[in-house]
């Protein structure tokens, strides 16, 4: 930033950030940092007219407040914003990127009821690969498929965005492997499986890749997914030191999405060891997380596996 200053061409910070933090800082930086840095850049492009690199960092901002668990409610209210500035500056930029993240987060909130809107993103043809949008529409597919539980169809989105991630994604490219190694993992609990394995082996790998770089924004990952596998290999003393793990590092990095998912998938172990005492606590953590995160799909989900632990109908 002296760097521009000095050399007058502040109205640069604006791209400058949004190509640091929108592109490369996830690397280093915690996601909440970037989020905030790009707010700023926002702001600072509309000020000096670029209304173009304006969007491209509000594309950012969503995208890094979603992945560091920023609460729902909040994130929708803020992609309406963008959205309704969009509308003011009769710009397209960008748009139909937020009204996919918007689908996203209205389904994690309430699987749209109340908070869907009539606009939908215009994708075009999926089969195209020319089509530029095809990447964020399989992506996005796959984290909500992987949200609601669907595991068949997280497997087929994610098998379908994996090979088209681009060099300027590579923290989807990232998100996509994690996501994709825990769902494999619930895959082999149903089936064996060689190829859903490989694609463990593969998250866990690029977990501790990221992780060596940014221990706030990747440790947490790597432990949930190296507990799973655990849990699988009936590993039993390694497996529940690495759920704690996978919690307490999710809780010191503020991703309180992926704190409850920690505490979720905890309590599914405990309850195949028959362990109901240690269940019922992780599953009471995970309702707290997913309430204090505002997806009233988990939380209903989550009460229903507690009802069921307490012998309610």
């Amino acid at each position: 930033m002296s760097m521009l200053k000095r050399f007058d061409v502040a109205d640069q910070y604006p791209l400058f950030n949004m190509n640091y933090y929108g592109r490369v800082a996830w690397r280093f930086e915690a996601l909440q940092v970037c989020a905030d840095k790009l707010r700023r850049a926002f702001e600072a492009a509309l000020s000096f007219g670029h209304v173009d690199i304006a969007f491209y960092c509000s594309f950012h901002v969503i995208k890094n407040s979603i992945f560091s668990g920023a609460s729902l409610r909040s994130i929708l209210k803020e992609i309406d914003y963008y959205l309704h500035l969009l509308k003011t500056y009769k710009s397209e930029v960008m748009r139909n990127y937020l009204l996919t993240f918007r689908e996203t987060v209205s389904l994690l909130i309430d699987n749209g009821q109340a908070t869907s809107i009539e606009a939908t993103p215009f994708v075009g043809d999926l089969n195209d690969p020319g089509n530029k949008l095809r990447e964020s529409a399989f992506f996005h597919k796959a984290v909500q498929c992987f949200w609601i539980g669907h595991t068949e169809r997280c497997r087929y989105y994610s098998e379908k965005c994996m090979p088209i991630l681009g060099p300027l994604a590579q923290l989807n490219t990232y998100m996509s492997k994690f996501y994709h190694g825990l769902n494999s993992l619930d895959l082999i609990r149903k089936k064996n499986s060689t190829k859903a394995k490989a694609v463990v082996r593969t998250a866990i790998a690029a977990m501790k890749d990221a992780a060596a770089c940014s221990d706030w924004n990747f440790t947490n990952k790597l432990r949930l997914l190296e507990a799973e596998q655990q849990s699988l290999r009936k590993t039993h003393r390694d497996a529940i030191p690495l759920y704690e793990a996978a919690i307490e590092f999710a809780k010191k990095s503020g991703f309180i999405h992926e704190q409850g998912l920690a505490c979720e998938k905890a309590a599914f172990y405990f309850m195949k060891v028959k362990n109901k005492e240690k269940a019922l606590e992780y599953f009471k953590q995970a309702r707290e997380c997913y309430e204090g995160w505002g997806s009233s799909v988990k939380v209903d989900f989550i009460q229903k596996e507690l009802d069921g632990l307490n012998g309610h109908s």
